[in-house]
């Protein structure tokens, strides 16, 4: 937080305020993780200066420690401000605090502060403590800051340990006793005396008899304007069936009260009505039955407050009452409800019971015979599948096949047994998980993975700053790298044999690939490289191979294939695709003037072409062929106009072939 005299403070950074806008503009949610301490002292010095934080910050000064937020809320007292908390424990620190920030779920600072400098001591410097660090910043709005931490990997001060079980405890239906109750209609404002008892600041009291039901709940006396109880000021803390004793009065003492209003409840818009309960139980008489009594069954959709026999219970959670055969096709009755039905016969078609005479919900199981049944409904009634497509349905054989009589309509839904999957969403719609990347199980393959296994790209991850380690989560995603630099991969242990990391980069510049430790990087026709370059504008393919990395795709990788094989030097060559093959190289004359040239390499097939050049002051000189151009080399001659020659002629010589 800042002001005009504040000499420590708090402010978004640039993209803290831009993410704020974009969150406000378009609804979405934006989460603070994590939270950065540093001592703002990244030259060493004896006595730095106090740091002031800048919204053009990306990072801060020198950071010592970052980690999950402990807390993530807005100020009780000014909802426009965001509170955030973490502990630093005992054992972590032997540094200065000066400066701190806040880092969203994409890893970007979008708040920074500066503080009183304060020294974090360790345990074997003979201090050892937790501290809390707070930061307060003012945001436009908290909507759609989504204040939530991860319980499992941050600790907890006592006074938020402390507000946390207030706050569960407040949710309770049982609430903490009130000290009255109204007896009628009241102005919930300054010291009163309800039912005979005389209020006191910070008294309980259950106000409901109010004229605006609206206004009823538990409320603390105040000299000015009440306000609800802390247990029973919002929709989660006020509930059916909460529950609370009062303590004394003239009429209302020692008596419990029940709100009987039904959910949802919304505080200050819903009625809320309480019953008095204190003389509202009924006493239980519990007979004591001996042997195996037992009773009547109700009917087979009975869902009055009847004694449930273990026959209608089974019936009930769906045990088959009865197998009935049928030797082939047929028309199912009510009586069919709740058995298992099995047709006999080849083909059978089955007719399912009239729909008018069994109540709604009831259902229908069949296993289809040899060849197969086709089911259908009676004429003018309907069956549909649960995707809405319209029956009569064919079922192979040994299939099970369960039918529920429609809530709405006359006719039958088939929404149950093995049958049904072919109709079902689950199968047909994006539903599946995605097994992990590199996963090669019996699992069913989603067509995400599938995408993804065939080399499609499963999104893209920007590295935007150098140098840096290169993530195991950029596998199989588009890599675009926007600065020039050192990229390290990770440890080839670390990732699955197979792994690809496709990198394009998009700088004028170099991208130096570089391995960890001892890790070897080899090309298609170099092995044992410690590092590979990312040529400006060009890409490269890097494989976990067997315990060492593998450049082996992408235009930079193009120069280590055998194909463009080359070596340059006064004498050399370059090989092309195409199998051309281009040598050069140097000489000088002997006394007749002779040159004797050998390739570096032996042409394949041979040399097509050579030339020769005068390195010299001398024109008019002349090259002749001295002996046959053959596939390891040949003889040259060099003359000049007047045909005389001598030693130590330099000559320059270039070779085309195949």
């Amino acid at each position: 937080m800042i002001d005009a005299n504040s000499q420590f403070f708090a402010i978004l950074t640039n993209v803290g305020m831009a993410k704020q806008a974009n969150a406000d503009a378009l609804g979405v949610a934006w989460r603070i993780t994590e939270m950065g301490v540093g001592d703002a002292n990244p030259g060493g010095l004896a006595d730095p200066p106090n740091p002031v934080p800048a919204a053009t910050q990306t990072k801060l000064l020198s950071e010592w420690r970052r980690k999950p937020l402990n807390q993530l809320r807005v100020d009780p007292v000014n909802p426009a401000v965001i509170i955030a908390e973490q502990i630093i424990p005992a054992d972590e620190g032997g540094k200065w605090i000066r400066e701190i920030g806040l880092y969203d779920a994409d890893g970007d600072l979008v708040a920074v502060a500066n503080c009183a400098p304060s020294f974090k001591p360790l345990l074997s410097q003979g201090s050892g403590r937790t501290q809390v660090v707070r930061m307060n910043f003012v945001v436009s709005s908290t909507g759609n800051i989504t204040l939530k931490i991860d319980p499992a990997v941050v600790l907890a001060t006592r006074e938020y340990v402390d507000s946390r079980i207030l706050d569960e405890l407040s949710k309770l239906d049982i609430k903490q006793s009130v000290r009255a109750a109204t007896t009628a209609n009241i102005s919930l404002v300054g010291l009163q005396t309800i039912d005979g008892v005389a209020l006191a600041v910070g008294d309980r009291v259950l106000v409901k008899n109010q004229a605006a039901a609206k206004d009823n709940g538990p409320y603390v006396v105040a000299v000015g304007s009440w306000v609800r109880a802390k247990d029973a000021d919002s929709n989660a803390k006020i509930t059916p069936n909460l529950t609370v004793a009062v303590e004394a009065g003239s009429t209302q003492a020692d008596t419990i009260w029940q709100l009987v209003t039904d959910a949802p409840i919304v505080v200050g818009t819903t009625a809320l009505t309480f019953k008095d309960i204190t003389d509202g139980f009924a006493r239980l008489f519990s007979p004591s039955f001996a042997g195996n009594p037992t009773a009547p069954t109700p009917a087979l959709f009975d869902n009055s407050k009847s004694l449930a026999t273990t026959e209608f219970a089974q019936r009930a959670q769906g045990s088959y009452a009865d197998l009935v055969t049928y030797p082939g096709s047929v028309d199912l009755s009510p009586a069919d409800v709740g058995r298992l039905v099995a047709p006999g016969g080849s083909g059978s078609t089955v007719t399912l019971p009239d729909a008018s005479a069994v109540p709604q919900g009831a259902v229908v199981t069949v296993l289809a015979g040899l060849n197969g049944a086709t089911f259908k409904a009676k004429a003018g009634q309907s069956l549909i599948a649960i995707n809405g497509a319209l029956g009569p349905f064919t079922q192979p054989q040994s299939t099970i096949s369960a039918f529920r009589r429609l809530n709405n309509g006359q006719g039958w839904a088939l929404e149950g047994g093995d049958g049904a999957l072919k109709y079902s969403p689950i199968l047909r719609g994006a539903h599946w998980e995605t097994q992990p990347q590199f996963d090669n199980g019996k699992s069913l393959a989603t067509t995400e993975f599938v995408q993804r296994a065939m080399g499609n790209f499963s999104g893209r991850f920007d590295i935007a700053a150098l140098p840096a380690t290169l993530s195991v989560a950029a596998a199989g995603q588009r890599i675009v790298l926007s600065a020039s630099g050192t990229l390290t991969l990770p440890p080839v242990s670390s990732v699955p044999t197979g792994t690809n990391f496709f990198l394009f980069n998009t700088t004028p510049g170099v991208v130096n690939i570089v391995r960890q430790g001892t890790d070897v990087i080899s090309a298609l026709s170099v092995s044992s490289m410690t590092s590979v370059p990312l040529q400006s504008l060009s890409t490269i393919v890097i494989t976990a191979g067997n315990g060492q990395w593998v450049v082996e795709n992408g235009m930079s990788a193009l120069k280590y294939a055998p194909e463009f094989g080359s070596s340059f030097g006064n004498s050399g060559y370059q090989r092309l695709p195409s199998g051309a093959i281009e040598q050069w190289g140097t000489g000088v004359t002997d006394a007749n003037g002779y040159v004797y040239v050998t390739f570096p390499i032996p042409f394949p097939n041979a040399p097509r072409n050579i030339t020769l050049t005068h390195v010299g002051s001398m024109c008019l000189m002349h090259a002749l062929m001295g002996a046959g151009l053959g596939a390891s080399g040949c003889t040259l001659r060099v003359q000049n106009a007047a045909g005389t020659a001598q030693a130590l002629w330099s000559v320059q010589w270039r070779a085309v072939g195949n």
